[in-house]
């Protein structure tokens, strides 16, 4: 190679605006949070994700309130950038568009409970057989087996079964509902998200695709990696309010302002504990950073009282000054005007042909090269199901035949 080549080879072209995904052609026949979010990211990331739905109903999500114009707000902010159509998978019709859509793809994400797709004669074996390739990711809330298999649940089981609900709380109190999906989001569309990026880069060396088995339920176990220390290696049942970072610490606590605004300290650093006191006083819980039973108490209620004189932003204010790990307990509201998620664009638009101009969340990853940006709004139900079946080779007489008939 000349150094002229050489030179031209390196030429920075600015952002690839495809994204990383370019070219992958993804099969989302998943409904509501954990597939949607998942495919999402996909979507984001570049790949063609094609959205099944069931004729006439759709994602049971559209309809799921509050609601936009026509469409579910949680629709809208879990389906840009992907293509739909109607299939109805109970009729021979539907089955077979499946089957020459799955040979054309690279990845298949589906959300039924085990069982299903094999019944539909849609199983991975089946599908493989057309196309080794395939990479076939299914995502439930107990796995493939196992005596929950077919055990029917949502995130707050999921939660409940690994241990991991009794962590939110107070001590002494019962266990509240998180406000966050963590099994859904985090044991599940996250999970599915690495996994499914790992078998691309596996079929890069062996040209094979793979089965991928999710459980929800095993994705959020595997966040225990801290806390369950408590139990694996000191016999230690953690509860919420009773153990150092699940609010039991002083130091590590939401407290009550004088406004009825709230801040967190979240202190874990010595430095910082030592910043903290000096500054507001209390020198002598220096050395007491980590107290137990009533001594902890005691702590938490003085600086409850404390927090309790000032206003919230005056807190923040001040101790801003001091570089400290201090925050205040945002609402929505403050949190979508934050300058700091204003920055990093975690709040962004789109215009739809229906709703107008709406909102949407950004995506989470930043990519030097291969940026992510929305290309398309959240799809109409079953707005791209004559530009596929095109594709496939159907004439428009046939894609008639197979509305009439019901196939989509």
């Amino acid at each position: 190679m000349s150094p002229s080549q050489a030179a031209s080879s390196t030429v920075d072209h600015g952002p690839d605006r495809r994204g990383a995904l370019a070219g992958l052609r993804v099969i989302d026949l998943t409904r509501l949070l954990p597939g949607a979010f998942c495919s999402q990211m996909l979507a984001d990331m570049g790949a063609d994700v094609l959205k099944v739905e069931e004729p006439g109903r759709g994602d049971y999500n559209r309809s799921f309130p509050p609601m936009a114009k026509s469409e579910s707000g949680s629709f809208l902010l879990l389906n840009r950038n992907k293509r739909s159509i109607t299939l109805n998978l109970k009729t021979e019709d539907g089955k077979r568009v499946l089957r020459q859509l799955a040979e054309q793809t690279d990845i298949l994400l589906e959300g039924y409970r085990p069982g299903v797709m094999e019944r539909l004669g849609l199983s991975w074996e089946s599908l493989r057989e057309h196309n080794p390739r395939l990479i076939y990711c299914a995502i439930t809330g107990f796995g493939q087996d196992g005596p929950y298999r077919d055990v029917p649940g949502h995130d707050l089981n999921y939660l409940a079964i690994c241990g991991g609900l009794q962590l939110f709380g107070r001590a002494g109190n019962d266990p509240i509902v998180p406000g966050l999906s963590i099994a859904d989001v985090g044991g599940g569309s996250l999970t599915a998200l690495a996994g499914i990026l790992a078998a691309v880069i596996a079929r890069g060396h062996s040209g094979r695709g793979q089965y991928i088995d999710i459980s929800m339920t095993d994705g959020a176990a595997s966040w225990l990696s801290f806390h369950g220390a408590d139990f694996l290696f000191a016999g230690i049942e953690p509860r919420g309010g009773e153990r150092p970072l699940i609010g039991q610490a002083p130091c590590y606590n939401v407290y009550r302002c004088a406004d009825g605004k709230h801040v967190a300290l979240g202190i874990i650093e010595p430095h910082f504990w030592t910043r903290f006191c000096k500054t507001v006083g209390f020198e002598e819980l220096v050395d007491r950073q980590w107290p137990v039973g009533e001594e902890a108490q005691m702590q938490a209620e003085r600086l409850q009282k404390l927090f309790a004189t000032r206003t919230r932003d005056e807190w923040v204010s001040d101790l801003a000054k001091i570089d400290i790990p201090f925050s205040p307990v945002n609402g929505l509201a403050e949190a979508f005007d934050d300058p700091q998620l204003r920055h990093r664009e975690m709040l962004i638009s789109v215009d739809h042909p229906v709703e107008g101009r709406i909102p949407q969340l950004g995506f989470p990853i930043k990519f030097s090269d291969t940026v992510c940006n929305i290309r398309t709004p959240p799809p109409r139900l079953g707005e791209h199901t004559d530009a596929v079946l095109r594709d496939l080779g159907y004439a428009d007489s046939d894609i008639e035949r197979l509305r009439q008939s019901g196939a989509v």
